[in-house]
C-alpha cells in the first residue's frame, strides 16, 4: 500500500506540472525514437543486403581481374585473367563443377531502330548460363557452336529489352552494339539486383569469341564464376584457385594479388562489416541525446526538489520516512524515462513506417529496439534519478517549512 500511494503522489506531481514533466521527458522521446529508426532500417537493410547475396550464389566462386581488398567491378583495361587461366581452374582444381570465364564492357552504346541506350555488354561461353544458373526465358541461349563459330548474336535482359523495344517481341530482330550488328536470339530471365545494387536485366551477352575479337578487340577476360559442388568446400577451394594462380602469375609475397577470389560469404561479411559500422555510429548518436536527456531530467528534478521544499518538510511531518521521499523522487524519474519510451517507441514506428512508404527503403520493425529502449530508459531513469531522490530525503522538514 505504501509503494501504491508513494506512486499516486508522484503521478500527481507529474500531471500537477505538464509542461515541465514534457521537457523532462523529451530528450528520452528523441533519443528513443532515433534508437528504433535506426535499428528497423539497419535490420531492413541487411536484410535485403543479404537477399542480394543470395541471389549471387552460396554454391560460387567469382575471381575477378585485378586486386584491391574490395569486392568492385575490374577497371577497364585490367588484363591479369586470360582463358587459360580459366581452363587450369577447371583441369587441375578438384570438387570444381562449372567454370565459366567472360568478359565485362560497361556503358557499350547499344541501337535498336530510332532507340538507343547505353548498357553492360557481357561476352560468354556456353558455361556460363549453368554456373549463374541464368537461362533463356524466350528464345535459345548462347551454345558452344555460337562460341565456335563466332556468331554475332545476343540475349538481352529484360530492362535491355524493354528499352529497345517497348512492348514488341525483340527475338529474331536486329541490333547494333557499337558498329556490329547482331541478331536477338533471345531473352535472359528476371534477376533483379546484384549485391552491389546494380540491376542484373540491364544488360546484354554475346558469344565469349564474338565479343573478345569484333567487339573488345582483346585477349583477355575480366571475371571467371566458379560453381562447386559442395558449398561447404568453398573455403578450401578458395585458397586452393588462389596458391594455382600465384604460381600461373608468379606472384610471391611481397607482391600483391594481380587478382581477387569472392565468395557469397566474404560479400555478406563486407557488407555486415560496412552496415555494422554505420549502425554503431548511429546508435552513438542516438546514446548521446539519451545522455542530455537524462542530464536535463537531472537538472529539472533538482530544480523541482527546491521548489518542493515545504511540500517534502510537510510529508515528512506528517511521518514520511527518508526512504518514502526517495523513492517518491526516483519513481518520478522512472515513470518521466519511462513514458518517454513509450512515447519514442511509437514517434519511431510510426517514423519508420511512414520512411517505408515513402522511400520503399527496407524497414523491419522487430522486438529488439522495444527490449532495448526498454533498457535505456530504466538505466537513464535510476541514474539520473537517485542524485535529486537523494538530495529532496536528505531535508530536514524544520528547514524545509521555513
Amino acid at each position: 500500500m505504501r509503494i501504491l500511494r508513494i506512486a499516486t503522489e508522484g503521478a500527481r506531481a507529474l500531471t500537477g506540472h505538464k509542461l515541465r514533466t514534457f521537457f523532462m521527458m523529451a530528450g528520452t522521446i528523441v533519443g528513443i525514437a532515433a534508437l528504433t529508426v535506426i535499428m528497423a532500417v539497419g535490420a531492413g537493410t541487411e536484410k535485403k543486403v543479404m537477399k542480394r547475396v543470395n541471389a549471387f550464389g552460396t554454391h560460387a566462386i567469382m575471381i575477378t581481374a585485378g586486386g584491391g581488398k574490395g569486392f568492385s567491378p575490374p577497371q577497364a583495361g585490367i588484363s591479369t585473367l586470360r582463358l587459360e587461366d580459366a581452363e587450369a581452374v577447371r583441369t587441375q582444381i578438384g570438387g570444381v563443377d562449372v567454370v565459366a570465364p567472360f568478359a565485362i564492357k560497361r556503358g557499350m552504346s547499344v541501337k535498336a531502330g530510332a532507340n538507343q541506350v547505353q548498357t553492360t555488354v557481357m561476352a560468354i561461353g556456353q558455361e556460363w548460363h549453368d554456373a549463374w544458373e541464368w537461362y533463356a526465358a524466350g528464345g535459345e541461349p548462347i551454345s558452344s557452336e555460337d562460341v565456335a563459330a563466332m556468331s554475332r548474336v545476343c540475349l538481352l535482359g529484360t530492362l535491355t529489352a524493354k528499352d529497345l523495344f517497348g512492348d514488341q517481341n525483340p527475338i529474331g530482330e536486329y541490333i547494333q552494339i557499337e558498329n556490329v550488328r547482331f541478331k536477338v536470339k533471345g531473352i535472359l530471365q528476371e534477376r533483379g539486383v546484384s549485391p552491389m545494387g546494380e540491376s542484373f536485366d540491364d544488360r546484354l551477352v554475346i558469344p565469349l569469341t564474338t565479343g573478345l575479337r569484333r567487339l573488345y578487340n582483346q585477349d583477355y577476360i575480366t571475371n571467371i564464376r566458379v560453381k562447386v559442388k559442395d558449398p561447404a568446400q568453398i573455403e578450401a577451394i578458395s585458397g586452393e584457385i588462389r596458391q594455382l594462380l600465384h604460381e600461373r602469375h608468379h606472384i610471391a609475397p611481397p607482391k600483391e594479388d594481380d587478382f581477387g577470389i569472392w565468395s557469397a560469404a566474404d560479400i555478406a561479411r563486407m557488407a555486415r562489416g560496412v552496415s555494422g559500422t554505420l549502425n554503431i555510429l548511429l546508435t552513438a548518436l542516438a546514446g548521446l541525446s539519451l545522455l542530455v536527456g537524462g542530464i536535463v531530467l537531472m537538472n529539472i528534478l533538482l530544480i523541482s526538489v527546491g521548489e518542493r521544499k515545504k511540500e517534502i518538510g510537510l510529508r515528512r511531518a506528517l511521518g514520511a520516512t527518508q526512504g518514502d521521499i526517495f523513492r517518491q523522487f526516483l519513481m518520478e524519474s522512472l515513470s518521466v524515462t519511462l513514458l518517454g519510451m513509450v512515447l519514442g517507441s511509437a514517434l519511431g514506428w510510426a517514423a519508420s513506417s511512414l520512411m517505408a512508404g515513402i522511400t520503399k527503403f527496407p524497414v523491419v520493425v522487430s522486438w529488439q529496439p522495444f527490449a532495448f529502449a526498454l533498457g535505456f530508459a530504466l538505466v537513464v531513469g535510476l541514474f539520473f534519478g537517485v542524485q535529486p531522490a537523494r538530495r529532496a530525503a536528505r531535508l530536514k522538514p524544520v528547514d524545509a517549512l521555513r
